[in-house]
């Protein structure tokens, strides 16, 4: 139970999804929701090949894959 809640409070420092405020709240919630993860995980690539810890090509390849998964989900909710 402990370990739980610690998991939580880092995914939500870690990683904060904040909250949606637009028009069409049903549809828009979750795509805004992946779009926020997106480019948190984008951030944390990008800030380690700035600070020499991933190459060039290993924040290509990441990248492409993150951007891979956010077009299935996107399609999936179609």
């Amino acid at each position: 139970m402990v370990n739980a809640v610690v998991q939580e409070i880092k995914e939500n420092f870690l990683c904060p999804i904040s909250p949606y405020h637009g028009k069409d709240y049903t549809k828009g919630l979750i795509p805004n929701q992946k779009l926020q993860i997106f480019t948190s995980q984008i951030n944390y690539i990008t800030a380690l090949h700035t600070n020499g810890k991933l190459s060039t090509s290993q924040v290509c390849e990441k990248m492409d894959q993150l951007w891979q998964e956010l077009d299935i989900m996107d399609r999936k909710d179609c």
